[in-house]
């Protein structure tokens, strides 16, 4: 009996060990695919989603700047519009010629 406990024993420890390994090969095959995927995406020019935020986030604020920049420049095009007209008189003619 003591030979039969140490057969299962041994195949115990050879079955851990190669569950182990088998783990191990995993790891090193996902960490390699990761890496490839990484390099092939890279390579492609695709922008990081911190990198979008910002860039997105820039773009709101110009869009902003921008509308009220508008909303200014309508707002004195308007007070022009009411301004009376200004006399640009320049031969020299208006003064003096009645």
């Amino acid at each position: 009996m003591q030979s039969d406990n140490r057969l299962f024993d041994d195949f115990a420890k050879f079955v851990n060990g190669a569950a182990g390994t088998i783990a191990g090969i995993a790891r090193e095959g996902e960490a390699a695919a990761r890496e490839r995927a990484k390099t092939f995406l890279g390579g492609m020019d695709f922008v990081s989603r911190d990198e979008f935020e910002v860039v997105k986030a820039m773009a709101v604020a110009a869009r902003d700047e921008a509308d009220a920049l508008r909303a200014r420049l309508d707002a004195l095009e308007g007070r022009e519009a009411f301004a009376p007209p200004a006399t640009s008189d320049t031969s020299g003619a208006g003064e003096g010629a009645l």
